[in-house]
This record gives structure tokens, sequence and C-alpha cells, in this order.
């Protein structure tokens, strides 16, 4: 974790113009939405299970 920490914009400007020299732009605005539609529905997930884990400690009082 230390070495993405110490990443600063210049060194992710690199790197995102090595991932799109690789894969080319498709490919990696395809796997950044499918990024971001992954983080919404993890986010999701979250609040249900703490909706859930809410709603079962009032139903025990």
């Amino acid at each position: 974790m230390g070495l993405v920490r110490n990443m600063g914009g210049f060194e992710w400007l690199i790197i995102l113009a090595l991932a799109l020299l690789l894969f080319g732009v498709g490919r990696v605005s395809k796997v950044g939405r499918e990024l971001g539609s992954a983080i919404s529905e993890f986010r999701k997930g979250l609040r249900e299970g703490k909706d859930i884990s809410d709603d079962e400690t009032t139903d025990e009082t």
C-alpha cells in the first residue's frame, strides 16, 4: 500500500497512457465502466447489509 500512497498525478497519468497504448481506448473505457458499476454494486450491498443488521437489532429489543 505504501507504493500507491506515494504515487502522484503524474505517475497515474503515465500508467493511464501505457494502458491506453496496450489495450486501446475501447477496452480501457469498457473496463472503467465495469469497475464503476462493480463499485456501485458493492456500495449498494453494504447499504443493504447495514439496513438488514439494523432491522435485526431493533427486532430483538
